[in-house]
């Protein structure tokens, strides 16, 4: 009974500390949050495992780890260079039809990646996008070529040509 009573504690103290967080789907977490959720099983697992005695060290050691969490965002919500160190910025990959391979390499793209994108939004030609950026959060973001617009022919028009 011990063990179910430790595993109950430290779910509703996950629960809360990830109420806390916000509302984000796990595809939408910063590195600093997914890091934090990969740190808490080796953080409670002495405790549920019995290994430590008491329950205190997980308890303090989630804790931690949430409010470490809760600050920075804070903090870099706050303070916009903060930000600007702790999480990169959108970086182009293709402008106007054309791979931008200083950023590919960068980024450590390949065409083929850009090219599934493309495919999911519709567009099948390089010269169909006028910019693919890779976002902060790891998706690639596709904004296609306004489409010109010809001025339809007359009947006129046809029957001489």
């Amino acid at each position: 009974m011990d063990t179910v009573l430790r595993i109950f504690i430290i779910y509703v103290l996950l629960v809360a500390g990830l109420r806390v967080l916000g509302k984000r789907e796990f595809g939408q977490l910063s590195p600093l949050e997914l890091i934090t959720l990969l740190m808490i099983p080796e953080v409670v697992s002495q405790s549920l495992t019995h290994q430590d005695p008491s329950l205190i060290n997980a308890i303090v050691g989630v804790t931690t780890l949430f409010s470490l969490v809760f600050v920075t965002s804070l903090l870099t919500h706050r303070f916009k260079r903060l930000e600007e160190v702790i999480s990169d910025k959108p970086s182009v990959l293709v402008e106007h039809g054309k791979f931008i391979e200083q950023n590919m390499n960068k980024e450590r793209l390949s065409p083929e990646e850009i090219y599934a994108v493309m495919h999911k939004s519709g567009l099948y030609e390089l010269r169909q996008v006028r910019w693919a950026v890779l976002e902060t959060d790891g998706e690639i973001a596709i904004i296609p070529e306004e489409e010109t617009s010809q001025p339809e022919a007359t009947a006129d028009e046809m029957k001489g040509a």
